[in-house]
Order: structure tokens, then C-alpha cells, then sequence
């Protein structure tokens, strides 16, 4: 790939990026009338990295939402008078101005990208302009190490895992673009966005000021240090968690290398966000960490998180080293065909080794500091089945969590969500297995036995627990002592993952 071109910084200024904004929504230049521009199958396709079919449906195109599309969706150059003609408020001096672009001959040359972007959260559906650094495609090369990514998939799983409570001040720590500073912004009275790059946050403040949103503030540092002495009601961060070996020629980009050895950088975090939380204050981030000879991933983050803390950490998926170092080394841009690709893959394997590293987990952290007094969470657990609304299915286990400090709660539901399937052997009455599955937050499939199952089989709010369980015993004629013995941790669990839930006063 051919060189980097000089690529102008970001400049925000408010009375522009209000005019910018103006022009875009005077285009339509949203995601369903793009998509209706260019067609599902096309779009899907640009999801996918591919340009063409986006191009040959915008082949004989020149209105302001075409133009603006190829301009600033895939990042082409267009002819300076249809580009004015796109921005009657901003002008093609503005969006220079702004850094967005610049003009060579009667060409205008985009130095961003700006897309769209939906996003659902409790007080309903919108739409964000989020501009960010041109993309491999557009640029013709290897992404540079000050790179900012747009909304990606990692920003897009952690924005589904922030649990949606109103707080009084939030962090997001490591913005890039800023669409996590954003979305908190919609529940948290005052935000404080940090990263390390500058750049970083000239496109934060940039996406910020489109978008009409003006309870950010942002900082420039390296972790913790722009915000020291102060605690938050929130923290999210997406950090720069990408393992990369600290080797000559290997390339380290901004957005995902936080220059720390192996997965240091998420341990430095775990160890510093505590002294940032409120009482009740909670912090949430994705991570990976590495399993090796003497310590599985998840026993390691359990060894950097107090415990004074509630720490509920969720690993989604687990990759050999070799798995790893090629799906990152990818990202880079770097494909096997590259002359450079072996010794990357090596540099990355030869990195691994030297720590013992058997496997990489992926996965989301939650830590919360409790109130005075009130009883610790600790959970750590793989879960690979898909999630929906796990933000909520998240804040539901807190609550449960909660519930059951003082108790089991008097009187028990099943949650609406919750079914129960039973397997039998050919010719046999009684079932060998018994499960209960989970419809919705996490799909949990829970085994149990006619005891359990009779117990939730019972529970529709009328009978107390006492008097379910009292029932059960003289059912299966056993001691009731015994029986509660055996089945009370079992109910306190199937509460703490949402399958009973208490029943309404």
C-alpha cells in the first residue's frame, strides 16, 4: 500500500459544526435514506468492506445525498461545486476549517469520514453524525498509529452493556471518537471524556458539537491521571486492551495498544477504578486477559480485583495464541499474502511464549463499589450463548443480587420468559433430565431435579417459600431441614439469575 497523505487535525468549532450539522439534516444524511439510496444488498455489502455496489448504485447520482455519501460514507473525493452545492450552511471553506476536508484544483478531497449511527437506549431511538478518521478503503494504506476508529463492534457491545440508570457523573475513560461519552450523556447529568490521544478527542469534541450535545468535558492523559482525586457515579471504557508484543517493526495503533506488556493495561485499570467509584459508583469495560500454565484468564482477573468490590466478569470467548495474533494482525491491514505477515505472527507467538500464555479470553467487566455494609458480589463465569439486552439483564442481577442480602424474598415468581423441558429415556415415566431455559438476558439452561422443579413449578406468588418448601418435604417425605438445606442455595441462585423473580406487592 502506497503511503499516508498528510491528513489534517480536527479543529472543532461550535458555530460550524452547527452549520455542518444543519446541512447534513437538510440532506437526509441518516441511515435509512442512505440505505434507500443505495439499496439493502449494497449497504449490507459496505458493512462487509466492500465499495462497489454502493458505487454502481450512485452511478448516475448527483444530488446532495449522493455527493455526500461518497464523500464522507466511502470517503471519495467529489467535485468542489457539487460538494458546495451539498453544504449551502457550511460551505466547502467550513468543513475545511473543521479539518473534514481540502481542496485541491476544483476537488474536494474528504480528511474524515461521517456516518451515521442509530442507536435504542430507555428514553428511545436516535441518530448520531460520528466522524471519524478515513478507513483503509478510502486512504489506499496501512492505517497510521494514530488512527481513530469509528463506531465498531467493540464500541457497539460495550454501549449494549452500560447498564441504563440516571447518574449524577459519568467517565468515559479512553473516548476515541466519543459515541460511548455520547450515550452516556443521554442518563448522566455531567460527562468527563479522557484519552491519551489528542487527536482522539479534537474528533470527540468535533461529534460532540454535531450532535448538539454540550455536558462533555474532555481531558487529555493516560488513564486515570486526568482525573485524579475525583470519583464518578459511572465509569465505561472501551481501552486500547489489544495484546501486542513490544518488538521492533511491530506496529502499534492508538485506538486498541496501550504500550503495557501482555494484558497489563486492563490490570492497571481494575486496580485503579476503585478509588474513582462512588459509593455504589459502578465501572464497566470489555478486556482480555491471558490464560497460562499457572493461572487460568478468569483466576487472574479475580487476583486484581479487591475484595471489598463487587467484580462480575463475563468471558464470551477464548482463542489460542496463534488465533489470536492472526485475527489482530489482520486488523492491521497485514494479510498472509504481505511479506511482512511471518514476522509479525512470529513476534506475537515468540511474545506469548515468553509468558506461558496457553489462551486469550475476551470479555466484559463489571465492578461496583457497595454501600457501607452491604454484602460482596463475586462472579466470574464464561457464558458463549448470545445475550440480548444485556445491559439490563446485567443491572437485573445487581438488583437480584441486592434482594437477597437480607434474604430470599418472601413470596417468588417465575419470570414470563422462563420454560421448562423435560427428557425421558423410551418407556420410562420419570423424566432422566429436567431444564430450565431462559428466553431472554442471558439464556441460561439450568439442570434441576423433580425437587427444584416442583419448587418452580409452585411459584406463581401466592405460597410463601417456607410454604412451598414445607409442601415439597412432606411430598417427598424428608426432613424439611434437610430439604432447605439442599435446595435454598439452589433458589437463591435461579433469583440472582433472573429465572424467579420476587412477586409484586
Amino acid at each position: 500500500m502506497t503511503a499516508v497523505p498528510d491528513r489534517a487535525q480536527p479543529r472543532p468549532d461550535a458555530p460550524l459544526t452547527q452549520a455542518l450539522a444543519a446541512d447534513l439534516d437538510a440532506a437526509d444524511f441518516r441511515s435509512e435514506p442512505l440505505r434507500s439510496l443505495w439499496g439493502e444488498e449494497a449497504d449490507d455489502a459496505l458493512g462487509r468492506g466492500l465499495r462497489e455496489p454502493v458505487l454502481r448504485a450512485l452511478h448516475a447520482r448527483d444530488d446532495e445525498l449522493a455527493t455526500l455519501g461518497r464523500l464522507w460514507v466511502l470517503g471519495m473525493p467529489q467535485p468542489q461545486d457539487a460538494v458546495e452545492r451539498a453544504l449551502p450552511k457550511a460551505g466547502v471553506a467550513g468543513v475545511v476549517a473543521l479539518g473534514l476536508a481540502r481542496v485541491e484544483g476544483a476537488i474536494v478531497h474528504p480528511q474524515a469520514l461521517i456516518r451515521p449511527q442509530s442507536f435504542v437506549d430507555a428514553d428511545g431511538v436516535g441518530e448520531w453524525w460520528i466522524a471519524s478518521d478515513l478507513d483503509e478503503a478510502a486512504l489506499g494504506a496501512a492505517l497510521p498509529a494514530d488512527h481513530v476508529l469509528g463506531v465498531g463492534g467493540a464500541s457497539r457491545t460495550l454501549a449494549e452493556l452500560i447498564i441504563p440508570v440516571p447518574v449524577e457523573r459519568a467517565l468515559d475513560l479512553g473516548t476515541g471518537c466519543g459515541i460511548q461519552a455520547l450515550l452516556v450523556s443521554r442518563h448522566a447529568a455531567r460527562v468527563v471524556a479522557t484519552d491519551i490521544s489528542a487527536r482522539a478527542l479534537a474528533f470527540a469534541e468535533l461529534n460532540a458539537q454535531l450532535n448538539g450535545v454540550h455536558d462533555i468535558e474532555f481531558r487529555l492523559g493516560s488513564l486515570f491521571e486526568p482525573v485524579a482525586g475525583e470519583t464518578f457515579d459511572l465509569i465505561v471504557s472501551n481501552p486500547p486492551f489489544v495484546i501486542t508484543p513490544r518488538a521492533t517493526d511491530v506496529p502499534e495503533y492508538e485506538y486498541r495498544d496501550g504500550g503495557l506488556v501482555g494484558d497489563a493495561l486492563v490490570e492497571e485499570f481494575l486496580r485503579h477504578a476503585p478509588a474513582h467509584l462512588a459509593p455504589g459508583g459502578i465501572a464497566q469495560l470489555l478486556g482480555n486477559w491471558e490464560s497460562r500454565a499457572d493461572a487460568s484468564g478468569l483466576d487472574r482477573v479475580r487476583s486484581w480485583v479487591g475484595d471489598d468490590l463487587d467484580a462480575w466478569v463475563i468471558q464470551r470467548e477464548e482463542l489460542t495464541p496463534l488465533g489470536y495474533a492472526e485475527l489482530w494482525i489482520r486488523d492491521g491491514g497485514t494479510l498472509p499474502r504481505d511479506a511482512e505477515f511471518t514476522s509479525l505472527l512470529s513476534a506475537w507467538l515468540d511474545d506469548f511464549a515468553e509468558r506461558g500464555v496457553t489462551a486469550v479470553g475476551f470479555g466484559y467487566i463489571l465492578l461496583r463499589r457497595p454501600v457501607t455494609g452491604a454484602a460482596v458480589l463475586r462472579r466470574f463465569e464464561t457464558v458463549s450463548q448470545p445475550v440480548s439486552n444485556l445491559g439490563r439483564a446485567l443491572g437485573a442481577g445487581l438488583a437480584a443480587h441486592d434482594a437477597l442480602a437480607t434474604g430470599i424474598p418472601d413470596r417468588l415468581v417465575v419470570a414470563p420468559d422462563v420454560t421448562e423441558a423435560r427428557h425421558h429415556m423410551p418407556g420410562e415415566d420419570d423424566p432422566s433430565v429436567i431444564e430450565l431455559r431462559q428466553g431472554g438476558g442471558f439464556g441460561r439452561t439450568i439442570g434441576v431435579d423433580s425437587a427444584l422443579a416442583g419448587f418452580v413449578g409452585a411459584c406463581d406468588g401466592e405460597l410463601t417459600v417456607g410454604q412451598i418448601v414445607a409442601a415439597l418435604a412432606d411430598l417427598f417425605d424428608v426432613p424439611l431441614a434437610a430439604l432447605w438445606a439442599d435446595i435454598e442455595p439452589r433458589i437463591r441462585q435461579l433469583v440472582l439469575d433472573g429465572l424467579l423473580l420476587p412477586a409484586a406487592e
